[in-house]
């Protein structure tokens, strides 16, 4: 077997179905397959036979398999078959920030999170005394739950011939990067990744914010620290990714939560310095009527969604009280004094006032005097005051609203990929679409590596669920619907152990399968997770056509 021989449809090592052509680096080849052991997607390195950087790849897969923080994507194998080499490695479905940049640059806090969580990952990396070599916008990945993912730990610089690289040499590559982010434009001469190359003034890097209006001044300082000889205004250099980590913590936060709209197609954003010195002073401009819907994005599939995941809704904003009215059609100004009226127009309306007053006097006496017969005459209640209903809203019978979902495969039985590109075929209201969950070998419980796959949807507010139809492909299909768990339930929780079961059907057939909530339910995200699949073709797969949530 040879580099050319290995295409679509062949079987490497008796293991790695190869589906599809990434990329091409010098003559190696960079493929996506199917582990069709543990049926999971991976990424394929392969390297024809005789390559030089045999021995380079080898000992970079080495390096890589000791870095134990999950934001870097694992090597899971390195061998040689039939004189080909080849390095396996994780399959994290999202967008390589590359890819995002193209659309225009990220809003302040989201490129302050994504450097900082980059940062962080190196943090680890570098105490153990290894680079990862070749930090770039296409090795660094959003994942569509919003998550950061790092590619080619070590072996990305060994099939470029780049050597190891150094601890210094990532952090000025993640100085670039976070640049990039926060102008839309490469920190260079020339263009690279799909940017134009910065302006310069005078022979010197123009900061982002020279660039790009809003970009908030503490990450402009934190950029120049990394990328000027020397930093403007004598501020110290950061050439370490424990000290860029902390500069970015002190800004951004130290959550591990993706920002709003982080798992969107990025826009430009109207900071403002939104996220700059809590002691800079921001004019405050008169309340609108609402707040903005949240904007269309264009997902990693190219079809068009509304935005979710946001961690805020759209929520009506106080309007502001009008000045009242002067009795002429117009508004009657603040400092105008009121007319004095008569002393005999007064007296009638005290007269009318009293008079009113009396009539609901006596009408809560009779009231309340006919509550107290009712409880007293009533055994039951001993007595007591009757305890009010639930304060559940009531179902209604009808549909709600999907305004998103997404395939729900969680780390780390899980890979994080199960068709996200085809999720949306679940709610278009045609069962003559749908979406399938990898094939599993050897048990219908997903081959007994992981407690089950899904989907969650999107409600876009917390919304009252009575029933959830969910039509099936196949039968012996067991499944669950799930809410957050606790009292928060505005959030989608990135751990399975983070949602709870409220209804549960086991070994349906095909067809549509109604589950009803035990008890009255109110959320904005539901999972429909599939715990046992039917056997098809040879393995186990799941199908769902259509799924419907009722009010």
């Amino acid at each position: 077997m040879s580099n050319q021989t290995v295409s679509p449809g062949a079987l490497l090592a008796g293991r790695y179905r190869i589906a599809e052509l990434l990329a091409e680096i010098d003559g190696a080849r960079v493929w996506r397959a199917v582990d069709e052991v543990l049926s999971r997607a991976v990424v394929v390195d392969v390297l024809p036979v005789g390559d030089p950087r045999t021995n380079l790849l080898f000992d970079a897969a080495r390096r890589a398999a000791a870095a134990a923080d999950p934001r870097f994507l694992r090597v899971l194998d390195c061998d040689m078959f039939e004189g080909v080499t080849y390095c396996v490695r994780e399959w994290a479905g999202g967008r390589p920030l590359e890819r995002m940049l193209a659309s225009g640059p990220l809003t302040g806090q989201q490129a302050g999170w994504l450097a900082r969580e980059v940062s962080e990952a190196l943090e680890h990396l570098h105490r153990t005394g290894h680079a990862h070599g070749s930090i770039s916008p296409s090795t660094v990945v959003v994942t569509d739950a919003g998550a950061i993912k790092v590619v080619g730990l070590a072996t990305e610089a060994a099939l470029r011939s780049a050597g190891p690289g150094s601890p210094e040499q990532d952090v000025y590559a993640l100085g670039e990067l976070l640049y990039a982010s926060l102008t839309g434009r490469w920190p260079g001469p020339s263009p690279a990744w799909g940017l134009q190359p910065a302006p310069v003034e005078h022979g010197r890097l123009m900061s982002p914010r020279q660039v790009r209006a809003g970009v908030p001044r503490s990450l402009d300082d934190i950029s120049d620290r990394l990328l000027a000889d020397p930093p403007r205004h004598h501020a110290p250099p950061i050439t370490s990714a424990a000290g860029l980590s902390a500069a970015l913590s002190g800004v951004v936060g130290s959550s591990h939560e993706p920002p709003n709209q982080m798992d969107e197609t990025v826009q430009v954003a109207q900071l403002n310095g939104s996220i700059d010195d809590a002691t800079q002073v921001v004019p405050q401009a008169p309340p609108p009527a609402l707040d903005p819907t949240p904007p269309a994005y264009q997902s990693s599939n190219g079809h068009a969604e509304t935005a979710a995941y946001a961690a805020a809704e759209a929520r009506p904003a106080r309007r502001q009280t009008p000045p009242p009215s002067n009795g002429n059609g117009g508004r009657r100004r603040a400092d105008e004094p009121k007319r004095k009226g008569s002393w005999g127009g007064r007296i009638l309306i005290l007269l009318a006032i009293l008079a009113l007053l009396s009539v609901v006097a006596m009408a809560q006496f009779l009231l309340k005097g006919a509550m107290n017969n009712d409880q007293t005459d009533d055994p039951g209640t001993g007595g007591q005051p009757t305890q009010p209903a639930s304060s559940k809203p009531p179902a209604t019978g009808t549909a709600a609203k999907i305004v998103n979902a997404k395939d729900f495969d969680p780390e780390p039985a899980g890979n994080g990929y199960e068709h996200p590109e085809d999720v949306k075929n679940t709610y278009d209201n045609k069962t003559s679409t749908n979406w399938k969950t990898m094939s599993y070998k050897g048990k219908p419980n997903f081959g007994g590596q992981k407690p089950g796959v899904g989907i969650i949807y999107d409600l876009g507010a917390l919304t009252p669920v009575s029933k959830v139809v969910v039509t099936l492909e196949g039968d012996e299909t067991s499944l669950e619907i799930r809410v957050p768990k606790g009292d928060d339930k505005s959030k989608s929780p990135s751990a399975v152990n983070g949602w709870e079961p409220i209804a549960t059907e086991a070994d349906q057939p095909e067809g549509p399968v109604t589950l009803t909530p035990s008890a009255p339910t109110e959320t904005r995200y539901v999972l429909v997770w599939l715990t046992k699949v039917p056997k098809v073709d040879g393995g186990y797969k799941g199908t769902i056509s259509e799924v419907s949530i009722q009010k």
